[in-house]
């Protein structure tokens, strides 16, 4: 992060600087740290320029020219999800940012930090990647400015896109540069995204679509809701490595071409990402802590992907629905390197990945043809051809429990409930070494009809697991509990499927804090629904909470208990036509009040 670092390894120059709106934690549970260390073990000298100030290019000259190319990441998390609630406000913490502090990175962080870069240094390639440029690479509703936005490639200078888990390309993009070829002429590699002028497009559409499919242009699907979920469905059903082809789209100056999806690492080569040299630290500049390494720095990932295809997540965008999954023996040995790490205590506080208990799973499909085009891996029902032992997670569950200086190993969220079901020797093990008390699980919602739009399990999918592992936990002797996660608002959900919500919670005890309010993110599925009212993979229309006061109503509903809350709840009862529930009888959900002008109320 400084000359003087650099010049302690020997280095006079660097070879790739990596600018970043997060604070610099060397851990593999940031993309900066991974790409850092992978390129680093490849041979290049690489810095990295943290949280710059960007009113000027100042921060962005401090390590010098770099000799191949800078590489752009807005952080772990897109910058406005970083930066605002879902009720567009400012937030006033930042988990990524040392003493968690908040405003250290610009909204749009991929678009700014690129025109400091080129600003700075106009001949040197800028490549971005990451979370907050991998899900904008198309034409994307934006829901802070209420509007379809470019691809984020036609906004910013940037030479090149990475999108994905970036290994590979980037190993890739950088042996080319360190060979002569210029950044414009790399157009040929899988997991990128690349872009020509106009007038190259007209000369050469004819070749381009014989390789390329084409979705409805910026003009168009910025226009038309019905074109922007068409292509959609497009990008999402070729978001495959292996059966999955390039994508083109025209924006007014540019035209942005997306290559096939890159490979997943094997195994061999995941485990030698997870195994290098991580310090698990922040960087020592930094005087605060940084509350997201708090979080994550004694856990584990075993696995990437995830085939569950929930339409709120962008998982299956970017990570994809291919699970690839470490082998038992370095997940052991990255376990036993904590032994040696100042403050491990002997606890584990987190082993899985995207879902906690898809490691080891597969589909016999996959290696051929890809995942399935026309139907999903768990919905409406897990499909009888994927793979769903627990085997090897029980296994090395096990190994993991009996290695010395390993006193705990806990998976305190993640698990997949429905999978869970299919084997009791997994849900044994889980409550009898795995849970510390709770066991954090996301039904999202108790309405059938709103997590069928979800692509989530049904009601009574989660009322067995909950039943299943009360059973457990008593024959274990064991007082362990269910938090479940809510989402309010999400498309599909009306004001009467969440006070029918309210009604399922008042009568089952199951009131929850952990309530999150649907935030329309980029190239989800839901928030394609959001935006067009469609839903992309039937054409049907969907209804969605779009306005302010409907989705803090909905939010509002499931924390009806709170008597700040009871005006919201009590407009959207009366819009319902459900006052029957205002009032002091048992099942009533707020009382009533005889001076709610003065309590500046309902």
């Amino acid at each position: 992060m400084s000359l003087e670092e650099a010049a302690k390894k020997g280095w006079e120059e660097l070879d790739i600087i990596i600018v970043t709106g997060d604070a610099y934690v060397d851990h593999p549970g940031f993309g900066t740290s991974i790409i850092g260390r992978v390129l680093e073990d490849a041979g290049y000298r690489v810095g990295v320029i943290a949280q710059p100030g960007w009113e000027s290019t100042a921060d962005f000259t401090k390590l010098g020219k770099p000799r191949l190319c800078f590489a752009v990441s807005a952080g772990n998390t897109d910058s406005m999800v970083s930066n605002y609630t879902p009720s567009k406000r400012l937030r006033h913490e930042d988990a990524y940012s040392p003493g968690n502090k908040a405003g250290l990175r610009p909204n749009r962080a991929c678009i700014v930090y690129t025109n400091r870069l080129k600003e700075a240094y106009p001949d040197v390639p800028v490549i971005i990647g990451g979370i907050e440029a991998s899900l904008r690479r198309f034409a994307q509703y934006d829901y802070w400015s209420d509007k379809v936005r470019q691809s984020i490639l036609a906004d910013a200078p940037a030479d090149l896109l990475v999108y994905g888990m970036g290994e590979l390309q980037m190993l890739a993009i950088a042996d080319r540069l360190k060979n002569g070829i210029p950044a414009g002429w790399i157009t040929d590699i899988d997991g990128t995204v690349w872009k020509m002028d106009i007038k190259t497009w007209k000369e050469k559409k004819e070749e381009l679509l014989s390789t390329y499919m084409e979705v409805p242009p910026y003009a168009e699907v910025s226009q038309d809701k019905t074109l922007y979920a068409k292509a959609f469905r497009t990008i999402f059903e070729e978001q495959d490595p292996v059966c999955g082809h390039g994508i083109l789209q025209v924006h007014p100056k540019t035209v942005v071409v997306q290559n096939k999806p890159m490979r997943p690492l094997s195994t061999e080569e995941l485990d030698r990402v997870y195994e290098l040299p991580f310090t698990r630290e922040a960087h020592p500049s930094y005087r605060e802590k940084v509350p997201a390494l708090d979080m994550v720095r004694f856990s584990i990932t075993t696995h990437r992907g995830c085939f569950g295809s929930c339409s709120f997540c962008a998982i299956v965008m970017h990570q994809g629905r291919m699970i690839r999954s470490r082998s038992i023996e370095s997940i052991l040995r990255e376990a036993e390197s904590f032994r040696d790490i100042k403050g491990f205590n002997g606890t584990i506080n987190g082993l899985g990945g995207p879902s906690a208990n898809m490691y080891g799973m597969d589909c016999r499909k996959w290696e051929a043809t890809g995942a399935c085009r026309n139907k999903l891996c768990l919905y409406p029902q897990v499909c009888p051809s994927l793979n769903t032992s627990h085997s090897k997670l029980i296994e090395l569950m096990k190994r993991l429990r009996e290695l010395p200086g390993i006193e705990k190993v806990f998976t305190g969220y993640g698990v997949r409930y429905d999978l869970a079901l299919l084997d009791e020797q997994y849900m044994e093990e889980l409550c009898a070494h795995h849970v510390s008390g709770q066991l954090k699980v996301a039904p999202e919602h108790y309405s059938d009809r709103v997590t069928a739009v979800m692509k989530k399990p049904d009601r009574k999918t989660f009322e067995r697991f909950e039943q299943k592992y009360r059973e457990i936990n008593k024959r274990l002797g064991k007082d362990q509990y269910l938090v479940a996660f809510l989402i309010s608002g999400h498309p599909g959900c009306t004001i009467e499927d969440m006070i029918a919500t309210a009604e399922y919670i008042r009568d089952t005890g199951r009131y929850t804090r952990q309530v999150q309010d649907f935030t329309p993110t980029p190239m989800t599925a839901a928030t394609c629904m959001f935006h067009t009212g469609v839903d992309p993979f039937t054409g049907k229309r969907v209804y969605a909470a779009t306005t302010p006061k409907e989705k803090n109503i909905q939010r509002a509903m499931l924390h009806y208990r709170e008597p700040g809350n009871h005006a919201l709840v009590y407009e959207g009862l009366k819009r319902a036509g459900r006052l029957d529930l205002v009032g002091s009888t048992w099942n009533c959900l707020i009382p009533r009040s005889t001076d709610r002008k003065k309590k500046g109320g309902w």
